[in-house]
């Protein structure tokens, strides 16, 4: 690890628009994105991001057939305190479990389900494409790392906390959606910083920096 810099695993499980996020990552300040499927990488990181694009589950056999990866994670994120972003699929793999295609395991590290979005009114579509508006509740389980705003989405499946004290930030499509979570040093946003402009690279940037 180079002396004074900080290193970021951002994790390649063949799931992910990976360049994407890495570019904003350096946007944002980034100094060293180090793309791994590594486990001693990651255990080696001082913050750690997941992204993800497709089906819950997937993902979830991508992450799981890394051998050794959840293990350093979860070693390098629970016991080292390592900061940690999940961005979108990467954000519900943080649920106990998924319901897409079946039941999928996820890495129950913020209890809850990742379930279809209910198409409640017929004028809206499914998947919840587009820019829609990021607001916060009374509680701030992020300490200050999510910020109202706009950001672009796009899913059809939507994270179901256990625990509402874990919801960060809410959105609505036909009713509210879980738009962020966060518990200690774990934060997942349902919505792309990588597309969201300078809302995106703003959150980036205080992730940073961010100090849970």
């Amino acid at each position: 690890m180079t002396a004074g810099r900080s290193i970021l695993a951002l994790i390649d499980y063949g799931a992910g628009n990976l360049h994407s996020v890495a570019n904003a990552l350096r946007a944002a300040g980034a100094e060293d994105v180090a793309i791994t499927a590594n486990p001693d990488v990651v255990r080696a990181a001082d913050r750690i991001v997941l992204p993800g694009v497709g089906s819950f589950r997937a993902c979830a056999e991508g992450l799981w057939g890394i051998r050794g990866m959840v293990e350093a994670m979860t070693e390098r994120v629970h016991v080292g305190g390592a900061p940690f972003l999940g961005i979108c699929v990467g954000m519900q793999l943080l649920a106990t479990r998924g319901l897409e295609h079946g039941v999928t395991r996820g890495l129950d590290w913020i209890g809850g389900q990742v379930q279809r979005i209910e198409r409640t009114d017929p004028a809206i579509k499914i998947p919840h494409m587009g820019w829609n508006d990021v607001s916060l509740g009374r509680k701030d389980p992020a300490q200050g790392l999510i910020e109202p705003g706009e950001a672009y989405f796009l899913h059809s499946y939507h994270f179901q906390p256990d625990d509402g004290a874990h919801v960060a930030a809410m959105t609505d499509h036909g009713g509210g959606l879980v738009a962020a979570v966060a518990k200690d040093n774990i934060v997942g946003v349902q919505f792309h910083p990588e597309k969201s402009q300078a809302y995106g690279l703003a959150l980036l940037s205080r992730f940073l920096e961010w100090k849970p």
